[in-house]
């Protein structure tokens, strides 16, 4: 075996497939380097979600000609000249690696000036080879123009994903670059469109506002803590703004973004008891450290860092937003000194004395009976109906099965005694009054029904009580309903009354446009107002289509959307079917009559499987009359 050294151009399309993994990797490198060149404007221009151009263009100091093109040679940089730099990093990049990758795998264009020269250069490099140097006319600062990304290398390019999948990701990079700088201005447009205008800001708290809108804003407390250790500042959402899709959770060391699933723990436990399950704050959070004690060469993408101390800084970072959440008062206050408010009257010792007071005098019409209307129900009688199995005459609650095919007994056959179902088709039995024949029997429900608690439908078997669980059959129904959605690629849509906008951000915008079609099959109308704005149209029949559930609505599609879990083809209409449906069970109105109780048993015993949801839980129980005989 010969071992022999690659050439320059090979050794650069392998470091490439460490440091350019897809465009956003391109569009982080430039930014980052326009950031250590003093830039206090940076421009990215996106065609194509980067497959045709990435441009990023700054007005930072520029390079001479000669460092124009030396620059796209592997570990070419000015950032670091001795070992002693390498262990006091405190710029982002350092390694000289990110220009010789890009140049690697596409065609680039670098045009440049240094400040006070009268003329730039123009340096075009293609396939790691120095093509051409021109002298021309260009503002202060570079421009790179990345062009056919993986052009020569087809089976990369192959497996990028979708337009919005990719430029999700260039947006997720610029919004890094933009946190870490608030005092510098950022542009990005994709296909001519404006996606982010930002100024410089005042402060951190507006950059966040700029970017991500007033509802996030305005939901975060201040976290601050100096110690000898690290230095902690920043922002953490209030608990009751929490949601569940685990967004908006930015850690930065010494200004640079970077991840960290142990200092993610201790954020989460500061909030310990404060939040509902499944969801999680957002939060903004800035670390000082000496840069000698942490360690950023650990990762070619430099997303993961090593600190000397990452215990110490658990604790101190739990104590800070322990303490911060702790100052800040979550509930609604009662200021009992309120200038312009009446008094309450204080009464003296000799009150009752002086004001003798005598009892009200109750003057009622005996013969008076405000139920006796030309034939209408008295009280007792509609009690009775209502509540028609306690009754002194033993027959109990009349029959529920009253229009339920005879084909669907088989999924509940095995809840019966004696191998019989526990329901039949023999009909309801009318105890009402004829009273004009106002309302006929399948407009009016069953008298045998009672709502407990808006949790669970109550009504007679045969073999005993019947118990629904309310929420778990509205889970059933809509499961097998977006199921058959997914094979016929339709579902009723119920339009909305009013159309409700949420902000959700850029990002997640770009998530509802992705999974576009696939929404509107299951009935959601779900359209992007804006940059960063959904618009609720309609959702899907079953649905809860109140403006006050809407954003809870949109926040769980968030959560299920942006979910990276790998489904094979097979089982993913039934994941997806699955999740869908719980969200709408938890989200459903509440049931406030006999009337929505009867339809909702009605659809539940349609269903193929009626006794469990589609994650195994019993949806219905029954109380044989022997259990309950033995309560007395």
């Amino acid at each position: 075996m010969d071992i022999r050294i690659l050439p320059g151009n090979i050794a650069n399309m392998i470091a490439a497939g460490e440091v350019v993994q897809r465009p956003a990797s391109v569009v982080k490198e430039l930014m980052e380097n326009a950031m250590d060149a003093g830039a206090g404007h940076v421009s990215v221009v996106i065609r194509d979600a980067g497959k045709t151009l990435i441009q990023v263009i700054d007005n930072g100091c520029g390079m001479s000609p000669d460092d124009a093109v030396v620059c796209f040679e592997r570990h070419a940089t000015s950032k670091i000249a001795s070992k002693e730099d390498l262990m006091n990093i405190v710029t982002f990049g350092f390694r000289g690696e990110a220009l010789a990758s890009i140049a690697a795998v596409s065609e680039v264009t670098l045009k440049t000036r240094k400040e006070g020269e009268e003329l730039g250069c123009e340096v075009v490099f293609a396939d790691s080879r120095h093509v051409s140097t021109n002298e021309i006319s260009t503002p202060k600062g570079a421009n790179f123009a990345v062009r056919n990304l993986f052009y020569n290398v087809p089976a990369r390019r192959k497996f990028l994903k979708s337009d919005n999948v990719e430029f999700k990701h260039i947006v997720s990079e610029f919004t890094h670059v933009a946190l870490t700088r608030y005092d510098r201005e950022f542009d990005l447009l994709h296909n001519d469109r404006e996606i982010y205008v930002l100024k410089a800001a005042k402060s951190l708290k507006f950059r966040i506002q700029d970017m991500f809108g007033k509802s996030v804003a305005q939901n975060l407390v201040d976290i601050h803590a100096e110690t000898s250790v690290v230095k902690v500042c920043g922002f953490a959402g209030r608990p009751d703004s929490a949601t569940k899709t685990q967004n908006n959770q930015y850690f930065f060391i010494n200004g640079r973004y970077f991840r960290s699933a142990y200092f993610h723990k201790a954020v989460m436990k500061a909030y310990e008891n404060l939040l509902p399950d499944g969801a999680g704050p957002s939060y903004f959070i800035y670390l000082e450290t000496d840069p000698g004690s942490v360690d950023v060469n650990i990762s070619p993408t430099k997303t993961e860092v090593k600190f000397e101390d990452d215990s110490v800084i658990f604790q101190i970072l739990y104590a800070c937003i322990k303490e911060a959440l702790g100052k800040n008062s979550f509930g609604a206050s009662i200021d009992f000194d309120v200038e312009g408010t009446p008094e309450i009257p204080v009464f003296g010792r000799h009150f009752d004395d002086l004001y003798q007071g005598r009892e009200p005098e109750i003057r009622t019409d005996a013969g008076y009976n405000p139920f006796d209307n030309d034939g209408f129900p008295s009280e007792e009688q509609h009690f009775s109906n209502v509540i028609g199995g306690f009754q002194s005459d033993g027959t109990g609650f009349t029959d529920l099965s009253d229009g339920l095919p005879s084909g669907d007994t088989a999924a509940v056959n095995a809840a019966g005694d004696g191998g019989r179902p526990f329901y039949e088709t023999s009909g309801f039995v009318d105890k009402r009054d004829d009273y004009g024949k106002l309302f006929e029997d399948k407009t009016l429900p069953s008298k045998s029904i009672l709502i407990l608690q808006g949790k669970y439908i109550l009504t007679q078997v045969r073999s005993g009580l019947l118990a629904v669980n309310i929420r778990r059959a509205t889970e059933r129904i809509l499961f097998e309903r977006f199921l058959q959605a997914y094979s016929r690629n339709g579902h009723v849509t119920q339009t909305a009354l009013f159309p409700v906008s949420v902000q959700v951000g850029v990002e997640n915008v770009l998530l509802f446009q992705e999974h576009a079609e696939m929404l509107s099959s299951l009935g959601f109308d779900i359209r992007a107002f804006g940059n960063d704005t959904v618009v609720v149209n309609g959702v899907p029949e079953g649905y809860s289509a109140e403006p006050g559930k809407m954003q809870a609505l949109v926040t769980d599609l968030i959560s299920v959307l942006s979910d990276d879990r790998s489904l094979l083809p097979e089982t993913m209409a039934s994941s997806m079917a699955e999740r869908f449906a719980r969200i709408g069970a938890a989200g459903m109105d509440r049931l406030t009559s006999a009337v929505e109780a009867q339809r909702l048993i009605d659809s539940l015993f349609s269903c193929a499987n009626a006794e469990y949801t589609s994650s195994g839980h019993r949806t219905m129980v029954i109380l044989p009359v022997e259990d309950i005989d033995k309560k007395f």
